[in-house]
């Protein structure tokens, strides 16, 4: 049974950085494409970013590219997600996710995630 864990959300004023941590535990997910979502009060769950299992392809939401950069570290079984140029209507609580199935190319979908963490708030103040 694996679990994720976030970390790196805070308060920031517009233009600012974070970076958004995920650690996992219990098993590695070195085989699974992963991902982070974000989610406001009363909005369903959206993508953000995705990598593949193999962390050669990467994907991200129209809103956040050239902005957002998603990585991961095998060796320390933590996915990461740089944020810059941050903007108030980034404001969400940020969540990682690994995909259902191994060697995936990493999916939009949060339906196509099995394993998540708990969240991490972020507030982008204008």
């Amino acid at each position: 049974q694996g679990q994720l864990v976030e970390s790196g959300g805070g308060l920031v004023q517009a233009g600012g950085s974070l970076r958004l941590s995920c650690a996992a535990s219990g098993r590695t997910f070195s085989s699974y494409a992963m991902g982070w979502f974000r989610q406001t009060p009363g909005k369903d769950r959206e993508f953000v970013a995705t990598l593949n299992w193999g962390g050669g392809i990467t994907n991200y939401a129209d809103s956040v590219k050239g902005r957002f950069t998603i990585s991961r570290d095998t060796a320390k079984n933590t996915l990461y997600l740089q944020m810059n140029s941050l903007k108030p209507e980034d404001t969400a609580v940020y969540y990682c996710a690994a995909e259902r199935r191994p060697y995936g190319l990493g999916s939009r979908l949060p339906t196509q995630y099995d394993y998540w963490g708990r969240g991490t708030q972020v507030t982008v103040s204008s």
